[in-house]
């Protein structure tokens, strides 16, 4: 029979509806010496129209055998056919496949590959350097088909039941409770309670040498950690957040934990930074593992964010699943402002909202290319599902959320929440049906109000400007480079407005949907604030009067988060050419006393692309620039934390230092730097934790060979996650090229794991002493470095070709790449060639003044 007779099956990657799973009873039997692995899977399926063709997913996988049996016992035996292209296997019958409840039996056998993906393996040495391996899984967006035969499909839910048959002295974890285990034959056979009906990218299991906490019970889940022997102390941190995310998200949805335990399992090799699998949630170890004496605040945050990320994803993602993988902002974005509002709550003191605004920033930046997209976008292949995981689906989507949330208020949103989820657990949902949730609890349009922000590419320029007694407001798609085709675009702008009277303060909300607007202003006003609260998706330009009205008035009158925004939103109208660089670097001066980590964080980020673009001859002017910046806050902070000091303070104090001892090249620093670190080696508690960065950065950046070999010793004998990956990192900080070049050849030799290494390659491709030599080393090593990385690592990787800030690099990135026909799946190679572009067109209208202007700053 040919695919012509099988319904709805001309799309290549989509499989046909006539054939649906309801139930998966799967044994599977991993040889972690062998690197291989044996199955057997029953599928309950439903035919609901005679064929006699099944297609299901399965690649890197043999079928071995499939036959499938009705009520009846009668069975029938396929014959199977492959395609590798598709990553589907066709199962074609001799006799017709009538409508009805059958079991389908496949028999397999795969590899447990090194790619971090499907079933795969990793391994890690103990304390007396015997290597040991473990098998894990990740399967998001389409690698179960690795694993196992199935339908791997987001709206193809089903149950599944697994037993995985193990070496007795191995453990065995999965999606739900161990329900019994039997030793046959010398092997355990650990079987595990039916899971919920979910998707299959959401089954995991793990099998090694693990350890795990005592349960801590949060309502009626048990909760544990569970690491590599030897990793338990590393728990607590994670384990606190893990427990009071859980009791907040019950608490917020009103719907209880659909699973019926709850695992984090920290793996030593993991592509991404977390897993949401239903009851057992894999991590990198960088994300759940931290000792909270010695980890700064940016290292602890990262874990309460993951942490609180994934668990929040057990009802957005797990029990209710977006239909396809273009409604993935409907899982990503939803844990993103999730994993905000719990860290919020659970420690106010962080500020997570605020720091947030730094995330968002990084989605403006990419937002506001033409080769952007829209947060919702068509997907095809599994590559262009894959390169869904970023920026615009988590932080944009997260971030419009949070405007819509303050727009109709929280608890409204929240109860619109519950709605969505009530109403679709256990299935599938799409867009339109969280705005009808929202809609109906709100008594608003949101579609029509929120539409625009998610199916229209881009985002808008609010242009604000005093005219008499009236203020104009405009809006534009905002972009980096012009084009007459964005003119059209239009967006539902929920506009926050604060007027300063004097004394008196006036609040103004209003929704912006025409190009231009005015409303009328009472007589003495002395300032305007648009987007007040920071919430708004937009980014605004403060024309002249407006701008020196607010710097006149004192920046203090305005908040932290507020700040930021003017700033930030200043920086990228700078790199637009809509203001002008000497404009902006004026304004930096108004924050020379600024005391706000995230304030400094957009500061620092625009020092360090004028160092990117900046010629080598020129960089002294830029460095003396920077230190006469952050050295009255500097001189504030000091090297030492202080009792009461806040936690974001303490972060800040390091990231100043770091940025004077590097950037700035500040010799004075330097040499205090080495200093302290020669005593923290002997002491640790001598150095605040958060300043123990800036210490290693700035030996790195002045280091020599023995300093090299001092921190790649350092690195392959941390004590911590954390410890490990800033040394690692390290090894891209020093300035000679002879010790890059070493660097660069540990990211391909195997000393370096494969899922770090494509990050450092990225940071060595961003670094203006090694970017060079790092191009010349990628274009070598490409087609090596395309089957050793993980997918995922490679296109972060590609992302670091936006630091070779060079005409002449950018054409030879552009013919590199298009020679060798490189696709890295949705829009994302497009964005990191425009992204390039846009430096590049900086350092061209900018070059020629830029020392000038950094001399007449100085001078000021």
């Amino acid at each position: 029979m040919s695919l012509d007779d099988v319904p709805d099956s001309h799309d290549p990657y989509r499989l046909p509806r006539h054939v649906i799973p309801t139930r998966y009873d799967l044994r599977l039997e991993p040889d972690l010496a062998g690197a291989t692995f044996t199955g057997q899977v029953t599928i309950t399926i439903t035919v609901k129209q005679t064929t006699q063709t099944i297609l299901l997913n399965a690649v890197d996988l043999v079928l071995q055998s499939a036959v499938v049996e009705d009520a009846n016992q009668r069975q029938f035996k396929a014959l199977i056919e492959l395609e590798q292209k598709t990553q589907r296997a066709i199962l074609s019958f001799q006799e017709p496949i009538h409508p009805a409840e059958w079991r389908l039996h496949l028999s397999f056998q795969g590899k447990l590959n090194d790619q971090l993906r499907g079933f795969y393996r990793s391994t890690y040495k103990d304390e007396s350097g015997t290597v040991h391996t473990l098998a894990a899984t990740q399967f998001e967006a389409t690698d179960a088909r690795r694993a196992f035969p199935c339908w791997d499909e987001p709206d193809f839910k089903a149950v599944f039941a697994t037993t995985l048959v193990i070496d007795p002295h191995l453990t065995a974890i999965s999606n739900t409770s161990v329900r019994s285990e039997s030793v046959e034959s010398n092997k355990k056979q650990v079987r595990f309670a039916d899971t919920i009906k979910m998707s299959t990218y959401l089954v995991a299991f793990v099998v090694g040498r693990m350890e795990a906490t005592e349960p801590v019970w949060v309502g009626q889940t048990p909760l544990r950690l569970w690491t590599i022997p030897g990793k338990q102390p590393l728990t607590p941190f994670g384990q606190d957040i893990a427990a009071a995310s859980l009791k907040f998200f019950e608490d917020y949805y009103g719907v209880p934990y659909p699973g019926d335990k709850l695992d984090l399992v920290a793996i030593p090799d993991f592509a991404s930074g977390a897993m949401e699998n239903l009851g057992v949630i894999t991590f990198r170890e960088t994300a759940l593992l931290v000792d909270r004496q010695t980890g700064t605040h940016a290292e602890l945050e990262r874990v309460a964010d993951v942490v609180a990320h994934e668990n929040a994803h057990m009802w957005f993602g797990d029990l209710v699943t977006m239909a396809w993988w273009n409604g993935l902002w409907l899982n990503e974005a939803f844990a993103t402002f999730m994993e905000m509002l719990a860290v919020d709550t659970w420690k106010p003191e962080w500020k997570r909202w605020e720091s947030f605004s730094v995330a968002r920033a990084a989605a403006f930046s990419v937002d506001g290319l033409h080769s952007t997209r829209p947060i919702e976008y068509s997907v095809q292949a599994p590559k262009d599902a894959d390169a869904m995981f970023d920026i615009l689906t988590y932080e944009k989507g997260a971030s419009v959320l949070r405007m819509l949330e303050q727009h109709i208020s929280p608890t409204v949103f929240r109860d619109g929440v519950r709605q969505y989820l009530r109403t679709h657990a256990y299935g599938n949902a799409d867009t339109k049906d969280l705005w009808t949730a929202l809609g109906t609890v709100a008594s608003q349009p949101v579609p029509e109000l929120m539409n625009g922000w998610i199916f229209q590419p881009g985002f808008p320029l609010v242009t604000a400007e005093m005219r008499h007694q009236e203020l104009r407001l405009s809006q534009q798609r905002f972009t980096y480079i012009a084009q007459a085709t964005t003119a059209e675009q239009l967006w539902q702008i929920p506009v926050q407005i604060r007027l300063v009277i004097g004394d008196r303060t006036e609040h103004h909300q209003l929704l912006l949907s025409e190009r231009e607007t005015t409303i009328g202003i009472p007589a003495g006003v002395t300032s305007v604030f648009i987007n007040e609260g920071g919430h708004g998706f937009y980014r605004v330009r403060h024309r002249a009067q407006l701008l020196e009205q607010l710097l006149d008035q004192g920046l203090d009158r305005l908040a932290a988060i507020e700040r930021f925004t003017l700033v930030s939103d200043a920086w990228a109208t700078t790199v637009a050419g809509l203001t002008a660089l000497p404009k902006y670097l004026q304004l930096t001066e108004h924050f020379k006393s600024e005391r706000d980590k995230n304030v400094w964080a957009v500061l620092l980020d625009s020092f360090s692309f004028l160092n990117r673009i900046i010629s080598s001859e020129d960089r002294g002017v830029l460095e003396t620039f920077v230190r006469g910046c952050v050295k009255a806050a500097i001189g504030e902070l000091g090297w030492d934390a202080r009792p009461g000091e806040s936690d974001v303070v303490r972060q800040l104090r390091g990231d100043l230092l770091g940025t004077i001892g590097r950037l700035g090249n500040d010799a004075a620093t330097q040499h205090e730097a080495t200093e302290r670190y020669q005593r923290y080696r002997k002491d640790p508690a001598t150095a605040d934790s958060n300043v123990v960065p800036a210490l290693v950065v700035i030996l790195a950046h002045t280091g020599n060979e023995a300093r090299y070999n001092e921190f790649l010793e350092l690195y392959r004998t941390a004590s911590t996650p954390q410890e490990e990956r800033r040394y690692l990192f390290s090894l891209a900080s020093f300035r000679h090229k002879e010790l890059l070049k070493r660097t660069l050849t540990r990211t391909i030799n195997g000393e370096i794991r494969t899922q770090d290494a494509p990050f450092i390659v990225g940071a060595l491709l961003m670094s203006v002493y090694g970017r060079e030599i790092t191009w010349d080393f990628v274009k070598a090593n490409w087609d090596h470095m395309d089957r050793l990385f993980p997918k995922q690592g490679l296109r972060r990787m590609c992302g670091g070709i936006v630091g070779l800030a060079t005409p002449e690099l950018e054409q030879d990135v552009r013919t590199f790449f298009t020679a060798r026909k490189i696709d890295l799946g949705g829009k994302t190679l497009d964005q990191y060639l425009e992204q390039l572009r846009v430096a590049v067109a900086f350092r061209e209208r900018e070059g020629g003044t830029i020392l000038a202007t950094l001399t007449s700053s100085i001078d000021t």
